[in-house]
């Protein structure tokens, strides 16, 4: 039986736990695309969000990381994105940006004509 709810690592000896509150005024957003830029010691990641027929987006968040963080991250999405894949099938990218932006992925199995 597989549990959704992450279960908390154990630290490894010699490193101590850190416990991380979440305000609870905390908002969060959807952004459907990012724009990565960097320095020698940060990298910038803005997460964006473009709604169809609008003719603007707009930046809803800024983060700002080192680069070894920002590899660490890198590193953890690959690992979240494969145990999500082995949960609930491959993600279907896009082929085109259009598509990217204003298509919603097939539901129920239903295949597209180009396949």
């Amino acid at each position: 039986m597989s549990n959704d709810t992450p279960q908390p690592q154990k630290p490894k000896p010699g490193q101590k736990k850190i416990a991380i509150d979440i305000p609870k005024e905390l908002t969060a957003v959807y952004a459907n695309i990012a724009f990565i830029s960097h320095t020698p010691g940060e990298i910038v990641l803005d997460f964006a969000q473009v709604l169809p027929r609008m003719p603007r987006g707009r930046v809803l968040s800024r983060v700002i990381m080192s680069p070894m963080h920002a590899k660490m991250l890198q590193s953890a999405l690959a690992q979240n994105i494969a145990n999500y894949e082995r949960q609930f099938g491959e993600i279907r990218l896009p082929t085109s940006l259009a598509d990217q932006f204003f298509r919603f992925p097939q539901q129920g199995g239903d295949k597209d004509d180009d396949d």
